[in-house]
């Protein structure tokens, strides 16, 4: 599935170690819908060097991968920016740790024009800064670092401690008319967690998950895609009001309306059929 998901609407996002390049192709193949390279995180100092020659080399050689990169105030930031400027196979770059709208511009400025940018949110002065974040030349989706930002905070991981965090990142990005932002990862492997973080995520009204492992990467696809239900419901709409609205009654019916537009195009562009 990897690649063949809009990025605008890519459901699963699978984070693979920079330094583990025997892990590349297999993600690259996964049912992951978008593959990050991480330089950041994954990769301690010493590496970071062998890393990055390592995933511009998979690049290169045909490879399609998002990159994290490390952080603006870091020096690791420009050697990542100078390193993958113009590199075939980039589909983008994750910038970590973002705090300013002029770390995404600056980010932006070092990059071929129209390089799309997935922005980190992991702390509060991030989370106080993203309007001007979301509304920054270059940012394409906000992307939530809900570990960090827990370590910044000192919240819990619980859904109610959580929520406004993912709630203000959501409206943000509606306000920004942008993408609908990722949430951070699920760090278990039990099917029941990982079906319940991934329906709490589309709860709040976010569209995509950072994933660890490609096994994880199912759930999340599942949790945010529509289900044959929601799809017959939507044709079901769209057959009675008509697609022009031309059978439109009373107030209700153009919001069901264009919720059900959105369904059939989201069932269409993940490959989801009637129920019958």
């Amino acid at each position: 599935m990897t690649g063949l998901v809009a990025p605008e609407v890519a459901r699963s996002w699978l984070l693979v170690p920079g330094r583990s390049p025997e892990l590349f192709d297999a993600a690259a193949g996964s049912p992951a819908d978008a593959v990050v390279l991480d330089l950041e995180d994954a990769v301690p100092a010493p590496a970071k060097p062998a890393a990055r020659d390592d995933v511009i080399a998979w690049l290169r050689g045909g490879g399609q991968a998002w990159v994290r990169i490390n952080d603006a105030t870091t020096s690791f930031w420009t050697d990542d920016l100078a390193a993958l400027s113009g590199v075939p196979g980039l589909r983008g770059v994750m910038l970590a740790k973002a705090e300013s709208g002029h770390q995404v511009e600056a980010t932006a400025d070092r990059l071929p024009e129209g390089t799309r940018i997935l922005v980190l949110i992991e702390s509060a002065m991030g989370l106080e800064a993203a309007p001007e974040i979301a509304r920054a030349e270059g940012t394409f989706r906000l992307v939530f670092g809900s570990g960090d930002f827990r370590r910044d905070t000192g919240m819990s991981d619980s859904p109610m401690a959580m929520a406004y965090a993912r709630s203000r990142l959501v409206i943000t990005s509606r306000a920004a008319r942008l993408p609908g932002p990722i949430d951070g990862p699920t760090l278990s492997d039990d099917p029941d967690v990982l079906e319940r973080e991934a329906e709490l995520t589309r709860s709040m009204g976010m569209t995509g998950k950072l994933c660890m492992t490609a096994e994880r990467a199912s759930y999340a696809n599942v949790a945010l895609s529509p289900n044959t239900t929601d799809v017959d419901w939507a044709e079901g709409v769209i057959d009675r009001l008509g697609e022009d609205g031309r059978n439109v009654r009373d107030g209700s019916d153009l919001p069901n309306l264009a919720k059900a537009k959105k369904i059939t195009e989201l069932a269409r562009m993940f490959g989801i059929g009637r129920s019958r």
